[in-house]
């Protein structure tokens, strides 16, 4: 009797130890709004508050002006014709970095932020970018062999809420808005309210600083959850 117990408080004990040496990897990526996101300024501090900073990784890795496509490798417009170029070139990237940050670690969870769609939403493809997104969702699920991938959303602000510039940016910021509503691990965060730099696409410093605090909080929400 005596024998069962210990071992069952051996078990216990390395299950907890196994525990305490995981770490929760943020993942972020997109164009030139998150290119011009600074996660030591806002993002960071709040995660490791929040699961300590030797629990923590964070990887970023952006490129403005952008389109999805170049992160998700099945790629199609609305018609269904090949495009020409390389997709996926920047997803490669940002794997490597991935990567390499994670080699030999141990993950409690993983969450993808991502903030993206200006391109998408100027070259009219709002109509596949739901399919899109979610497609890249799970092709980083399959390259991280995980089905549990949490993702936080940047809608994009209300900067041309006519259709005036970009033609399909309410139906990008629906698609983002719809994408994360239907899975229990999808979040957003809206970015209406956040100061602006003079040309109103993009973010001021405390812009931005904003939308790294509203990243960290909801995605400290989808890992509690």
């Amino acid at each position: 009797m005596k024998t069962s117990v210990l071992l069952l408080l051996f078990t216990a004990l390395l299950a907890l130890i196994a525990q305490a040496q995981e770490k929760h990897l943020f993942i972020l990526s997109g164009q030139s709004n998150m290119q011009g996101l600074d996660p030591d300024a806002s993002f960071t501090p709040a995660v490791e508050k929040e699961f300590g900073a030797d629990k923590v990784i964070v990887v970023k890795d952006a490129k403005g002006g952008r389109p999805i496509r170049d992160w998700y490798k099945d790629w199609k417009p609305a018609d269904g014709k090949d495009v020409k170029g390389k997709n996926g070139e920047l997803y490669d990237r940002l794997m490597e970095k991935v990567n390499s940050a994670i080699k030999g670690q141990k993950l409690a969870s993983v969450t993808f932020v991502w903030m993206q769609g200006e391109r998408d939403a100027r070259e009219q493809h709002g109509e596949v970018y739901a399919e899109s997104l979610k497609g890249l969702i799970k092709q980083l699920e399959k390259d991280l062999g995980r089905d549990d991938v949490n993702f936080v959303i940047g809608r994009l602000s209300d900067m041309d809420m006519e259709n005036k510039r970009y033609k399909h940016w309410t139906l990008v910021r629906e698609a983002q808005v719809k994408v994360a509503e239907e899975s229990d691990k999808g979040a957003w965060i809206d970015t209406d309210d956040l100061p602006m730099k003079k040309d109103n696409l993009h973010y001021a410093p405390e812009g931005y600083a904003a939308m790294g605090e509203r990243f960290a909080e909801k995605a400290i929400e989808l890992i509690r959850k």
